[in-house]
């Protein structure tokens, strides 16, 4: 059975912060009964994932970024077809491209939190900001979660 949301968190637990988007997944298992919820992870987008926007109400792709100043930014994704498609490696909005032509239809709501990171080292653990940046989008998601319309996801759009 597909559930309405999807979390999908994606990165690498060996390498330092990049290991923010997966993290976030066992956060939200922690606190939430996943009645509603599938999370799901995996190293990197790849272009099977627009499969799994199918039958949902709202998507949440997490990663770890260096773009940005705060600890997070929210930001809703269009499907837009860039290089990416051509790589092992895709970005959220070429997902939601491939949803769009395989399917011939719009994809449903998807957004993307990006978690501020510094550090993507082999082997590292979090970094010190990393850790900070968690606990503060841990409790952003908490709060989209808990509030799971387009309306309300819509409304806490940081960039």
């Amino acid at each position: 059975m597909t559930r309405p949301i999807l979390v999908f968190g994606y990165g690498n637990l060996s390498r330092g912060d990049d290991a923010l988007g997966v993290l976030i997944l066992e956060h939200i298992e922690a606190r939430f009964s996943l009645e509603t919820i599938d999370l799901l992870t995996d190293f990197q987008l790849q272009i099977e994932h627009a499969l799994d926007l199918e039958n949902r109400e709202l998507v949440v792709f997490v990663d770890a970024s260096v773009k940005g100043e705060s600890a997070f930014e929210f930001t809703q994704l269009q499907p837009v077809r860039d290089l990416s498609h051509t790589t092992h490696a895709m970005s959220p909005a070429a997902i939601l491209d491939v949803y769009q032509t395989m399917k011939k239809e719009t994809p449903p709501p998807c957004f993307l939190l990006a978690i501020g990171a510094e550090s993507f080292e082999l082997g590292d653990g979090l970094s010190e900001n990393a850790t900070r940046n968690l606990t503060k989008a841990s409790e952003f998601i908490e709060t989209l979660l808990n509030n799971p319309t387009f309306d309300f996801w819509h409304t806490q759009i940081t960039k």
